[in-house]
């Protein structure tokens, strides 16, 4: 078991590294105002669950070879840059349909759990982020190092959950007041189009 120091000292880190602007919190954030708050902390589960996969990767050594390997660094980065412009289709259409008068298809529980989890598992940069950032916070006198890494992200984890769910809450209380009118329906998910294209466009330009 870690000890309190470390876990709190790891805890508050966490917790402003998952406030801070990035890619993921963006995308939480669009996705509560499109479709309310229950589908953000549904892709935010999704994202939390892609932690545990990156944490693993690093505990048992793959991510090593996310940072070494320049073809599957891109292959990453390339399957998660095209499920974003994927979504960005998605998004534009659902702008034309609201822009038709018709209604929106429903996005299921799983769908939204599953664009989370693949939103942060196609992004290898958070591969070698956790492969640099664990282990300032492991000891070899505090046990096995891959026990104390996944300790450390289930700790992630929880604080990613924390400042993530908040966003969802907040972005889909205001969602519903801004989706009143079609041509608003269709404002919205035009620029999250726009915002899954960019961010698909700045993983393509992403380096190691």
């Amino acid at each position: 078991m870690l000890p309190i120091d470390i876990i709190s000292s790891f805890f508050l880190v966490a917790l402003l590294l998952a406030l801070s602007p990035g890619p993921d919190n963006i995308f939480v954030l669009t996705q509560s105002v499109l479709h309310g708050r229950a589908a953000g902390l549904l892709v935010t589960l999704g994202l939390a669950s892609g932690i545990l996969v990156h944490t693993a990767a690093v505990a048992l050594g793959v991510a090593v070879l996310v940072a070494t390997s320049a073809t599957l660094f891109t292959v990453i980065k390339i399957i998660g840059a095209a499920y974003l412009l994927y979504l960005a289709w998605q998004a534009f259409h659902a702008g034309s349909m609201a822009m038709d008068g018709k209604p929106l298809p429903a996005l299921s529980a799983s769908q939204l759990y599953v664009r989370g989890f693949i939103m942060n598992v196609t992004n290898p940069k958070v591969a070698i982020f956790f492969l640099a950032f664990l282990p300032q916070f492991t000891h070899i006198d505090r046990g096995p190092l891959p026990l104390q890494m996944m300790q450390l992200g289930v700790l992630f984890m929880l604080a990613t959950l924390l400042m993530f769910g908040s966003i969802a809450l907040l972005a889909g209380h205001i969602g519903p007041k801004l989706n009143n009118s079609g041509k608003m329906q269709r404002i919205l998910n035009r620029a999250a189009a726009f915002i899954f294209a960019a961010l698909a466009v700045k993983l393509l330009f992403t380096r190691q």
